[in-house]
């Protein structure tokens, strides 16, 4: 596992887990601080996502009135793309895509 993404993880923990993991890792309780305090990863170089792949996940189920089942990220040619695979109420299933930079549905 990458430091950058350890980290990420750390950062969205809740106090408690915090705490927890604070003790495990030999900190004890105010260790928490510290570990909370690390900064989010830093997006990849050349990565610009004005939208996170949860907003994407957020916009498709509420634009398509359908769940998400499948999310993946495609990259090439300077762009990100969020692949989705919804499936509504019927049990049609289909894919969009939504771009990283604009949110748009494509």
């Amino acid at each position: 596992m990458e430091a950058g993404h350890a980290l990420g993880l750390i950062a969205a923990m809740s106090a408690r887990r915090l705490i927890a993991l604070s003790v495990l890792l030999g900190c004890g309780p105010a260790g928490a601080s510290l570990l909370s305090a690390a900064p989010p990863p830093a997006p990849a170089a050349g990565a610009s996502s004005a939208v996170s792949l949860d907003e994407a996940v957020r916009i498709a189920e509420q634009r398509f009135h359908a769940r998400v089942v499948k999310a993946e990220t495609q990259q090439g040619n300077d762009r990100t793309l969020y692949v989705l695979r919804l499936l509504d109420e019927a049990g049609r299933v289909w894919t969009v895509r939504v771009d990283a930079a604009s949110g748009a549905v494509l």
